[in-house]
């Protein structure tokens, strides 16, 4: 079976699937790069080495290959190309052939927005016209499937995807010395260690965790704070700090490689995802319950609805709320056992299902249903699963923030 998956570039979030693609026994993998890397991503350690992944092949040097696969091949998954092939993709959903669209949120900024004529004609042109054809969605994100549902496309046809981490197995523990075995009744001063990761930017809103912070010292609980990132407020987040007094305890990283922010991970106890409606997956959750943290998590980004069962693996907060945030980090310090159980739990939804073998191996069995005359089932649970729709932010919750993408 040859499967070709079809994007602007491959990149660290990508490749864990596409590794675990490449070890599978029958699976010829290919993964066709429509586009070199921008220069913004490659300051950030986004780059992968190119000769050292046999499957990749580059459109814009290897055309004419690049397009027999795309074509020809078994299955084709299309990730996000910015309508750079949008003649060969037309031709390849409309030919019968077994297709995957991977798709994030395209009604981000509030599903009112698809009142526009041209837009709504334009999504009804790429995702509409083969509806009745063997063309399925991937939708990584929960709310995928709720603006795909308003545009009438896939019916019957969207299954939960995102961002995978490494292969199962390959994860390593946490080691034996972290303070994530030594928290709880039998520790009551240990400190806590709190992350957060992710670009400085408005709608990931790094400024929760410094007011959290302020408001832990307050309370006199003992703990630090990484907060790993670079962006346009690092400078006013900086001041934050200092002006709260909270220089000893809140250390401002800078920029980190993905291997470094990783280390950090390890690392911590807690990890803060503060992410408002606009993040499509938001990949560090992935990467910090497989590390084994606790994640207190905006309910609103995309991978929080797949990933975190609130109270079982995780805890999340609804709206945006910086209240309900600091009070669900604040049960974390007066209920210090639980932050053990729940990254214990965290890991295991990782290592159990939404991990990059898994995600490999479910892709490929309804593959070969569908190729050998079945009517593929999804998932029970996890990848290829079904994407039920869930109700996204409304139009009020749109006019509370900044409402754009950065």
């Amino acid at each position: 079976m040859v499967i070709t998956f079809v994007s602007n570039y491959i990149n660290h979030h990508q490749l864990p699937f596409c590794e675990a693609m490449q070890r599978l026994e029958d699976v010829d993998f290919y993964f066709v790069q429509t586009m070199p890397m921008e220069e913004k991503r490659l300051s950030m350690g986004w780059a992968v080495d190119e000769s050292a992944l046999p499957y990749l092949v580059l459109y814009y040097r290897d055309e004419e290959k690049a397009k027999e696969l795309i074509l020809d091949s078994d299955v084709v998954l299309f990730g996000w190309t910015e309508g750079m092939l949008s003649d060969l993709r037309s031709q390849r959903l409309s030919s019968g052939k077994l297709s995957f669209c991977v798709s994030e949120r395209i009604y981000r900024e509030g599903q009112w927005k698809m009142i526009s004529p041209r837009g709504l004609m334009s999504k009804r042109k790429e995702h509409y016209e083969f509806r009745n054809k063997p063309v399925y969605l991937l939708c990584t994100g929960a709310y995928v499937a709720s603006d795909f549902s308003l545009i009438k496309s896939y019916p019957g046809k969207m299954l939960k995807w995102g961002y995978f981490p490494g292969a199962k197995g390959q994860q390593e523990e946490p080691s034996d010395d972290s303070e994530k075995r030594t928290l709880g009744a039998d520790a009551p001063d240990a400190r806590i260690k709190l992350c957060w990761a992710g670009r400085l930017i408005e709608l990931k809103h790094p400024e929760f965790p410094v007011k959290v912070a302020s408001a832990l010292k307050k309370k006199g609980y003992s703990f630090s704070l990484d907060l790993v990132g670079d962006g346009p407020l690092l400078e006013s987040l900086r001041e934050m700090v200092s002006r709260e007094g909270l220089s000893e305890i809140v250390n401002i990283t800078g920029g980190k490689k993905p291997s470094e922010v990783l280390q950090y991970m390890k690392e911590a106890d807690v990890f803060l995802f503060t992410s408002n409606y606009l993040e499509g997956w938001g990949a560090v959750v992935n990467e910090a319950m497989e590390n084994g943290c606790a994640v207190v998590a905006s309910s609103e980004a995309g991978s929080v609805p797949f990933l975190i069962n609130p109270g079982e693996n995780g805890l999340t907060y609804n709206n945006g709320s910086y209240d309900d945030f600091e009070e669900k980090v604040t049960y974390l310090f007066e209920h210090k056992d639980e932050i053990k159980v729940l990254g214990e739990k965290a890991r295991e939804t990782i290592l159990d299902g939404w991990n990059a073998d898994n995600a490999a191996k479910e892709l490929v069995r309804f593959c070969k249903e569908f190729l050998d005359g079945k009517e593929p089932a999804p998932a029970e649970d996890g990848p290829m699963s079904k994407a039920k729709v869930i109700k996204a932010p409304g139009f009020i919750r749109t006019m509370q923030e900044k409402n754009h993408l950065e």
